[in-house]
């Protein structure tokens, strides 16, 4: 391979190989790519080494044409066989990019095997060289574009997003201090968007409507406890997410005649008008504030070596198994070590069988299977919401985890 071809093949895939495209709350926001020290020692020493044929996806295509709606982890998928190791591929490229940058469609990505080693380069432009080599010619000229809109995303912003808000792991104490929904008018017991109704604040603390108070809350069920499947401890509790509620008039009291006709002090709830609406909601529902929204990055990478853990529960009350692009929460959180971006195993658990040929009939556990890959994204004290990213067969509570090999 000529010096001119290999420096042009350096420069093509490292955006493949950056599965760091951050995903925005707002697709107006530009997309980030941070890089930990320790994927950049990965990516130096492989620089060095290369990249061995081994480590390829077995099917992995000559040649691919990224298309709208691709995305980097389908895409590195396609080409290892830990889509999580992109900084290896991104050491193909390191003399050249010092900091792994974006792939856009209508690139095309060609693999090349030489020497027991596979490299990627990207052709991308319409006229060549005298010696056949692909150039892409440009020219100054003065573009504005969103690049969050262009970019390849890790994954879909549609599957992660709701969950940044909707479901939430609180302190009983915690929850049952939050104000709460007291009444709705004219009687109606289930309150959805455009209804108007009624909320306290708890005793010493009511719901005001000042300027050092929030106006928006988001509206809870009752909290449900999640249990961490191998020792009973719960680890918290999951409120669900009902809606939003935007605060019209805060607490006050005023003075009314009692059955005496003696003047007595009532309390005056809160007005609430319910702006949106996942599902019905009903008097003692809770509201939390609503948080600002906040850019998410995610960086998929493996956990510990050593880590391990379990599948608490599946999100959505009447799911039983958990399929591709559904949400689980694990048994662990921030105090293991738990962050975003954070790749596990899925084990499927090796059933008890009896060895019928043998006499004393005796008992067996086949092995523990590989079942699948999610990534954690939203992290708490004990417990993590993870995304399902591949999968085999359904995902039931009390799967185990373990770290990626």
């Amino acid at each position: 391979m000529t010096t001119h071809l290999m420096a042009k093949s350096k420069v093509a895939l490292a955006a493949l190989a950056a599965l760091t495209s951050a995903l925005a709350t707002s697709p107006s926001w530009a997309q980030s790519f941070p890089v930990t020290a320790a994927q950049k020692a990965t990516a130096n020493e492989v620089a060095q080494k290369g990249i061995p044929l081994s480590e390829l996806a077995a099917n992995a295509p000559d040649s691919y044409t990224i298309k709208s709606g691709d995305t980097l982890w389908a895409i590195s998928s396609m080409y290892l066989k830990s889509p999580w190791r992109w900084p290896e591929l991104w050491g193909m490229n390191l003399n050249d990019i010092k900091n792994p940058h974006r792939i856009y469609p209508g690139q095309r990505l060609v693999l090349e095997r030489k020497n027991g080693l596979a490299s990627l380069r990207v052709v991308g432009g319409s006229s060549a060289d005298g010696d056949g080599i692909e150039t892409v010619r440009v020219s100054p000229r003065t573009r504005y574009e969103s690049l969050a809109d262009a970019a390849l995303p890790t994954l879909r912003a549609s599957v992660i997003e709701p969950f940044l808000a909707e479901p939430i792991i609180v302190d009983e104490a915690e929850f049952k201090a939050a104000p709460r929904i007291v009444s709705a008018q004219e009687g109606r017991v289930l309150l959805t968007r455009g209804d108007r109704a009624y909320a306290r604040g708890t005793e010493g603390t009511p719901l005001l409507d000042d300027q050092q108070r929030e106006k928006q809350f988001r509206v809870f069920r009752t909290a449900t406890p999640l249990k961490d499947p191998a020792t009973g401890e719960v680890l918290g509790f999951e409120a669900i997410y009902a809606g939003k509620a935007s605060l019209v008039r805060g607490e006050s009291t005023t003075e009314i005649a009692d059955a005496d006709g003696k003047q007595v002090t009532t309390i005056v709830p809160a007005t609430i008008d319910i702006i949106a609406a996942k599902e019905e909601m009903r008097v003692g529902d809770r509201l939390l504030p609503e948080p600002p929204r906040q850019l998410q990055t995610y960086t998929p990478h493996a956990t510990d070596s050593a880590a391990t853990g379990r599948i608490v529960s599946v999100y959505g009350s009447a799911v039983v198994n958990a399929a591709q692009n559904q949400v689980v929460v694990i048994n662990r959180g921030t105090r293991d070590g738990m962050e975003a971006g954070h790749v596990m195993v899925i084990l499927k658990d090796g059933a008890r069988v009896v060895d019928k040929e043998d006499a004393k009939k005796p008992l067996m556990k086949l092995p523990d299977e590989r079942n699948g890959l999610l990534m954690v994204f939203r992290t708490f004290e004990k417990l993590s919401y993870a995304l399902i990213l591949e999968i085999n067969d359904g995902v039931r509570v009390g799967d185990r985890l373990v770290a990626p090999r």
